[in-house]
């Protein structure tokens, strides 16, 4: 009953939800899609939530993760965040709550939901038309392209594997090769200047 409320009360504000009801159903379809953000119970079916994300994160999956759950006490609190949580809101709680709680996330990850990044005064992104624009000039990118730019923007300033970069914009079996991922990050820095994005050798790329 709970999850129709939280899926009803989500897609009164226009975002798409998908849920599952255990934790292996959860792991596999975190396979094969990608998300911006994950709203996980702890207590559920064949592999709890705090399993779950540990698998997730181990992984190199970074995706924003809000546990919500009953188990409440100081301990499961830290537990939570020390596997990767960003945020932990405890049963029972108010809807309003709940959104105040992912808007923080947004905010945090720069989810915009207008579709448009502003990298810099003159260079913007439109999420949903895969345009770069820079100077006023106006620049299609390709699907994998512009989900790695907002990857990279999303996580601006930190150092990215290129393992990390793959698992979060990939699914694992399409994941490209070395060769077409560095194809990739040489077609962003023609597009936004050869500095835009550093090479940490054997270690991987920094977005400034």
């Amino acid at each position: 009953m709970l999850s129709e409320v939280i899926v009803e009360h989500l897609e009164d504000y226009n975002y798409s939800v998908r849920t599952v009801f255990d934790g292996v159903e959860a792991e596999d379809l975190l396979f094969e899609r990608k998300f911006d953000l994950l709203l996980l119970d702890v207590n559920v079916p064949l592999l709890n939530g705090f399993e779950l994300l540990k698998n997730l994160r181990k992984s190199g999956n970074s995706t924003p993760a809000i546990f919500i759950t009953s188990m409440n006490t100081p301990q499961n609190v830290l537990e939570g965040f020390e596997l990767g949580a960003n945020d932990y809101l405890k049963k029972p709680f108010e809807m309003i709550e709940l959104k105040a709680r992912i808007d923080n996330i947004k905010r945090q990850f720069k989810i915009d939901s207008s579709d448009i990044f502003e990298i810099s005064s003159t260079t913007y992104y439109d999420l949903s038309r895969y345009i770069l624009t820079v100077k006023n000039k106006k620049i299609k990118l390709s699907k994998k392209e512009g989900e790695c730019l907002v990857y990279f923007l999303r996580h601006r300033g930190e150092v990215i594997s290129a393992d990390k970069l793959m698992v979060n914009v990939w699914s694992y079996d399409t994941a490209p090769s070395s060769a077409t991922l560095r194809t990739y990050i040489k077609t962003l820095r023609k597009h936004l200047g050869e500095g835009a994005i550093s090479t940490i050798r054997g270690v991987g790329y920094v977005f400034n």
